[in-house]
């Protein structure tokens, strides 16, 4: 039971509703129902038998004995006293005192309590078992204690709506009790379930900003090696494309860093209403942006982007590409220094929206790329772009050239 569906006030329930340490313990209710059916018992006892030993008994009225009335009463006491124990060997107790049910007066307050906590404690056919052999026991008390005001057949017919009405109470506490426990079963499920759908979301959301920093990152880095590789091998430059391109290294340095510290962040900390929120993400429109970044860092870009209205393209058909464009011009940085990169988006509503990036495959083969990476980058873009229900190819085409292709539906 989680702490959310402890109740206020659980001594007010019984026993059977509060788990405490795995175990069903006695409520303060339990305590106080249990005390007042034992003096009911008790006082139902001692008033039968001073009935009994009166000039004129009214309840008894076929007395007996005075040994007779005296076993009677220690019955009526015992079983008054066994009540404390009826939760706990609620059919042990039952089958125990089913001999009383054949001649004793002063325990038959104590065997109506004793069934129906049978009823309201075991299934039906237990306690239906039981009221039936109470029933047939009625056969031999009203014939060594017969009602003179009501003849045999009617005084057992009140006898079987009594228990039977007895029966009937405690099916429906159990039934009540059940329907309470199978609320909260079902109240502690959903609430668990919704507790692992945010685990999930949370997870989801923290494993697509990782593969977002990737790209992001590796497009970065990329441009940070490119430049130092120019200052590495031109140290005769001139000062002004010295400063120019350290200028360029350190606003990629500290772009590289705040991309950096934003996914730290957002990976450790947990996600609350008080944090920030997500900055904007990119879009196709961003694009040319992203174009005059690499061509700054000395890549030759040409580009052929017919795509109309590119304010209408969806967000996440956008992103996709320009996720794509970012590692296409990463990895040709990467492994085909020099080279040129053509980038080519077209489509349009319904026809969907196709990008390329294609550049010409170095001389002599790839011997190892001098900017290490995590190899993974087309593995995150080809899982981007099945979820988005498209197609992925890349790999050499038959001129030679790497070819990096993708297909995005656009709904019309």
């Amino acid at each position: 039971m989680t702490s959310a569906a402890v109740p206020d006030h659980p001594w007010l329930l019984p026993g059977a509703l509060v788990e405490a340490a795995g175990r069903t313990r006695r409520t303060a209710r339990d305590w106080l129902v249990d005390g007042l059916g034992f003096l009911l018992a008790l006082g139902w006892a001692v008033l039968a038998f001073g009935d009994a030993a009166s000039p004129d008994p009214q309840i008894a009225l076929n007395a007996g004995p005075a040994w007779l009335e005296e076993l009677d009463f220690v019955c009526g006491l015992t079983a008054a006293a066994a009540l404390w124990v009826r939760r706990r060997w609620p059919v042990g107790l039952a089958v125990a005192t089913l001999p009383l049910g054949a001649f004793s007066v002063t325990a038959s307050m104590a065997l109506l309590i004793i069934v129906f906590t049978v009823a309201v404690r075991r299934p039906f056919p237990v306690a239906a078992g039981l009221v039936g052999v109470h029933l047939l026991l009625a056969f031999a008390y009203y014939g060594l204690r017969p009602d003179p005001a009501l003849s045999f057949w009617a005084a057992m017919v009140w006898t079987v709506l009594f228990i039977a009405a007895v029966l009937a109470w405690g099916m429906f506490v159990r039934a009540r009790r059940q329907l309470v426990v199978s609320l909260r079963e079902r109240a502690e499920r959903a609430e668990a379930e919704q507790q692992l759908r945010v685990a999930q979301a949370r997870h989801l959301e923290r494993t697509r900003i990782a593969r977002e920093m990737h790209d992001v990152l590796a497009h970065r880095i990329s441009l940070l090696s490119l430049h130092a590789g120019a200052l590495e091998f031109r140290p005769d430059a001139a000062p002004e494309e010295v400063a120019k391109a350290a200028g360029v290294i350190r606003t990629s340095a500290h772009a590289a860093l705040q991309d950096l510290r934003e996914v730290i962040g957002v990976l450790r900390a947990e996600t609350s209403a008080e944090e920030d929120p997500e900055r904007p993400q990119p879009t196709l429109g961003d694009l040319p942006a992203l174009i005059e970044e690499s061509r700054a860092a000395g890549v030759r870009v040409s580009v052929r982007d017919v795509v109309p209205a590119v304010d209408r393209v969806p967000m996440a058909v956008g992103r996709s590409v320009y996720r794509i464009v970012q590692e296409g011009l990463t990895n040709a940085r990467k492994h085909a220094a020099g080279a040129a990169v053509t980038v080519d988006v077209t489509g349009g509503p319904g026809d969907g929206l196709t990008v390329e990036i294609r550049n010409r495959w170095p001389v002599g083969g790839i011997t190892g790329p001098e900017i290490p990476g995590a190899g993974t980058g087309l593995v995150g873009i080809a899982e981007r772009v099945n979820l988005a229900g498209g197609r992925l190819a890349y790999g050499r085409d038959d001129s030679g050239d790497f070819r990096l292709a993708a297909w995005l539906p656009w709904p019309a």
